[in-house]
Formats: C-alpha cells, structure tokens, sequence
C-alpha cells in the first residue's frame, strides 16, 4: 500500500492567512496527497477539517 501524506493547516480567524503554512507544506520532502484547511479558534478540537484526514484512520 503507498503511503498518503495529508497536510493540515489551520488559522485562528477569517482575517488571518493559511498560505506560510501551505507554503511549508511544497518543502516536505514527499508529495501532500491532501489538503485540509480550517479557520476557527484553536481553543477547543470542535474542528471540522482537522476531523476529516482521520475518519480514515480510526
């Protein structure tokens, strides 16, 4: 089976800018299969898209 890597970024607001973090995400030395994106607080693990790349895994 070939592994998948998935990135995960999330920002804190609306306002704020994911792209430094998907930018990080070209210079892993494999190919990211997928991308989840959330933007909401970080002050609980009510995240939609950080819940997505694991229903897989569990």
């Amino acid at each position: 089976m070939a592994k998948v890597y998935i990135g995960y970024a999330r920002v804190s607001t609306e306002d704020q800018n994911e792209a430094r973090q998907l930018e990080s995400f070209r210079t892993f030395r494999e190919p990211i299969s997928k991308t989840f994106i959330d933007k909401c607080s970080g002050k609980n693990m009510n995240r939609p898209q950080y819940k997505n790349p694991l229903r897989g895994c569990l």
